[in-house]
C-alpha cells in the first residue's frame, strides 16, 4: 500500500465529503480513491469514515486521524516547496474574504505591501461580516475573528484581538455609568448580530459572570455600532481595532475595568494545503506577524 497516496485520498474525501469530488480533485477514479481509503482502514484496523448512499462523514477515530494526517501532508508539501523559489512562482488572482470594519481600517496596507513583494499576484478582496464558506464561494483565504474551533479548514493565528465594553461620555452623563455587571442590563446594548456566543466576563480571581443584556440595536457591522455608541445610542462590546482610536480621543470610555472578556484572535483560514497554490502559501507566510503582537492598534504610540 502506498501510504502517502492513501492518506491523500482519505484527507481529500474527508474534506470534500464525497468520494467523487475527492477523486475529481486528485484526478483519480472514485473506485481507486475508495480502494485507497479501504486499504488505509485495513492497515490501521479502524473505521475512519461512515458511508451512506447520501453522505460521507468522519468517525471519532477518523476525526483524530484527519488532523494528524493533514499536518503530516502539510509538512511534506512544505519541505518539497522549500526547494523552489516561491516568490518567482507566486502569480494569479488571490480571492480574500475579510470582515468589513477590519478590512476598511487595516487591510489596505496589508494588501499593498503584499503586492509590492509579489507583484504578479492580483488580489480580489471581498468585505463581508458573514462567515463565508470559502470552498463553496471560491475564496482562497478568509480572515476571521473569533475563537479557534475544530474544522476541516486550516487556521493560522495572525494576531490577538482584545474586546472592550465602552460607551460615550454623553451617554454616561445621561444614563449613568454602570459600576457592576448586573447594572449592564439596565442600559442600552448595541449588539453585533454575528456574535458567536454569549458574553462572559472574567474577574481577576478567575470567576465568570454572564450579564443579562438587553439589545436596543442589533446590526451586522461593528463599525456602525461603534459610531452609534459615539453618538450616545448605548454601550458596545467591540474589538480595540474598531474602537481604540475613539477611546484614545475620548469619544468612548471603557466600562467595568475590573472585568475582562475572553480573548479572541485574528485568523487566516484556508483549505487543506496538500495542493496549496504558491500565491496562497506566500500570503499566509506574509501575513504571519504582519500586525505585530501586541498588534499596532493596541500599542501605546499607535
Amino acid at each position: 500500500m502506498d501510504r502517502i497516496s492513501a492518506m491523500q485520498a482519505f484527507v481529500n474525501v474527508a474534506h470534500e465529503g464525497s468520494f467523487a469530488r475527492a477523486a475529481e480533485r486528485l484526478q483519480l477514479s472514485p473506485q481507486l480513491v475508495s480502494k485507497y481509503v479501504s486499504q488505509l482502514e485495513d492497515h490501521l484496523g479502524v473505521r475512519l469514515l461512515n458511508r451512506t448512499t447520501r453522505k460521507v462523514s468522519l468517525t471519532e477515530a477518523g476525526q483524530s486521524y484527519f488532523q494528524r494526517a493533514s499536518q503530516l501532508l502539510i509538512d511534506l508539501d512544505d519541505m518539497e516547496n522549500e526547494l523552489g523559489s516561491l516568490q518567482r512562482s507566486a502569480r494569479g488572482t488571490l480571492r480574500i474574504s475579510a470582515p468589513v470594519s477590519f478590512g476598511i481600517q487595516h487591510a489596505a496596507a496589508l494588501i499593498t505591501d503584499f503586492q509590492k513583494a509579489y507583484p504578479d499576484v492580483q488580489v480580489d478582496l471581498n468585505l463581508n461580516d458573514r462567515k463565508v464558506d470559502i470552498i463553496e464561494e471560491g475564496f482562497d483565504v478568509a480572515l476571521r475573528i473569533g475563537q479557534l474551533k475544530t474544522s476541516s479548514l486550516i487556521a493560522r493565528r495572525v494576531a490577538p484581538v482584545q474586546l472592550v465594553i465602552c460607551a460615550s461620555p454623553q451617554y454616561l452623563a445621561e444614563y449613568g455609568e454602570p459600576t457592576s455587571v448586573e447594572q449592564l442590563q439596565d442600559h442600552r446594548y448595541l449588539k453585533y448580530s454575528y456574535q458567536e456566543s454569549d458574553i462572559v466576563l472574567h474577574t481577576a480571581d478567575g470567576q465568570q459572570v454572564q450579564p443579562q443584556l438587553n439589545a436596543s440595536l442589533c446590526a451586522n457591522n461593528g463599525g456602525l455600532l461603534a459610531d452609534a455608541a459615539i453618538q450616545g445610542a448605548g454601550f458596545v462590546i467591540q474589538p480595540t481595532f474598531i474602537v481604540g482610536k475613539a477611546i484614545q480621543q475620548g469619544l468612548l470610555k471603557p466600562l467595568l475595568p475590573d472585568y475582562q472578556l475572553a480573548p479572541l484572535a485574528l485568523y487566516a483560514v484556508y483549505a487543506h494545503r496538500q495542493l496549496l497554490s504558491n500565491k496562497v502559501r506566500c500570503f499566509i507566510d506574509f501575513i504571519d506577524g504582519y500586525y505585530g503582537e501586541p498588534p499596532y492598534w493596541d500599542q501605546a504610540d499607535a
